[in-house]
């Protein structure tokens, strides 16, 4: 179990500034994510060759000018590791591995206009060359000056880090590009939301779709345009899991209460599945020195969102992205049966998770939990004791907040409330 105990904040540090520094350092003391990021920094080079994970990044900030780039090691061979949370989660990489991967990345950025790139095509076509190649791909650079010590932490992606304005690039061998990857590019009369159907089902890993989108690389071809990489996250997560649910929809109901748990790096999830038509709510517990609650004896923040069976009409914006990929490990659970239900989930956000490792770390966790043999009850109250076992926190601090068990509680078969959202 990875700790954080390197942190020497003082009685009155306020740590609610941690949330809006993210790494920036605003307060002077020792920050454990900059000093296990710092680790690994590659030498300060303005020239250097490396093989892309592969891995490019779509900034917001100050959208539409944002920041657009391609993310490298300096070193060839295979590095999808450092970029894919499907990898961490299946070697059970821990905070610190992905801190290292992380560190060694150069962020060869340039500015770019989202609404029209033309201006930056010398360095965008490199760019979503990199963004359709299913593996490391040999890149060389050369930038304006090296690479400097920064870090940019979000909960949707993996930490970025080392930006450094680039000047040219070029790659040095021809990216290995999937033949449905290919041809869905080349296509520019089908809806972005069809192609990444498409890729998904043609079993593209979903950190590559997400590459993709938002490398501007779908869609019409007169809409097309860079997508930022927290956007893009969503938008796949939240496009794949629709597509399935009409489909789920339609199929026979569970009969049993069901219950799936998995853990990784310090989120413990709960999934607690309720015999009715498909409804779906998370609720989130930030626990006192998590990373995004660090302050010790802090109370538990929570965050909560959820849908009815109409869907919803709105962005989760407590849960935010996290709420599309636990959504899209149910519906790929609900397809892979051929029935629905109610789900319930519950999230610890445990001290153990001190560095934000993105969204897709969160995906992979629940995908594993509905790998495992369900936990079958003839009652919620058994389904929520057995969970107990497992929780550091009451199950009953979720339960009297849920909107799904109260309602579902009202009326068993939820035919009045289930257009709500």
């Amino acid at each position: 179990m990875e700790k954080n105990n390197e942190n020497t904040f003082g009685k009155n540090f306020d740590y609610r500034l941690c949330g809006a520094c993210k790494g920036r350092q605003y307060c002077g003391r020792k920050c454990i994510i900059l000093q296990k990021f710092s680790q690994s920094m590659p030498s300060k080079k303005t020239h250097f060759s490396g093989s892309s994970p592969p891995e490019v990044f779509v900034g917001r900030h100050d959208y539409p000018m944002v920041f657009t780039g391609i993310l490298a090691p300096q070193e060839y061979g295979n590095t999808e590791q450092y970029s894919m949370p499907e990898i961490w989660h299946k070697n059970n990489a821990g905070i610190t591995d992905i801190l290292s991967y992380r560190s060694k990345l150069v962020y060869s950025r340039f500015k770019s206009n989202v609404k029209d790139a033309s201006k930056e095509k010398r360095f965008l076509s490199v760019m979503q060359e990199i963004a359709m190649s299913s593996n490391a791909v040999s890149t060389e650079f050369f930038l304006k000056k090296p690479a400097h010590f920064e870090m940019h932490l979000d909960r949707h992606v993996p930490i970025i880090g080392n930006p450094a304005p680039l000047k040219y690039a070029r790659l040095e061998e021809n990216p290995h590009i999937e033949k449905k990857v290919d041809y869905l590019v080349a296509d520019n009369e089908i809806k972005a939301n069809e192609a990444v159907k498409e890729l998904y089902y043609s079993r593209i890993e979903i950190s590559n779709i997400i590459k993709i989108l938002s490398a501007g690389l779908l869609g019409f071809k007169v809409q097309r345009k860079l997508v930022p990489t927290r956007w893009a996250v969503t938008a796949v997560d939240d496009s794949v899991s629709k597509i399935m649910l009409e489909r789920i929809k339609t199929y026979p109901e569970t009969n049993d209460f069901m219950l799936f748990h998995s853990d990784y790096i310090g989120n413990h999830y709960e999934f607690l599945l309720l015999p009715g038509k498909f409804a779906f709510e998370v609720i989130e517990a930030k626990i006192s020195g998590s990373v995004w609650n660090p302050a010790p004896n802090a109370e538990t923040f929570f965050a909560q969102d959820y849908e009815g069976f109409s869907g919803r009409k709105t962005y989760a914006d407590s849960v935010t992205g996290a709420y599309y990929a636990n959504r899209l490990a149910l519906a790929e659970y609900f397809e892979n049966i051929k029935r629905q239900a109610s789900c319930f989930v519950m999230r610890e956000c445990r001290p153990e998770y001190w560095a934000p490792c993105g969204v897709g770390i969160l995906r992979e966790a629940s995908r594993q939990a509905f790998r495992n043999k369900p936990e079958r009850f003839s009652t919620m109250q058994e389904a929520l004791s057995a969970a107990q076992k497992r929780m550091v926190l009451q199950a009953s601090s979720f339960t009297e907040k849920s909107w799904l068990l109260r309602e579902y509680g009202k009326q068993k078969r939820l035919s009045e409330w289930l257009g709500r959202s």
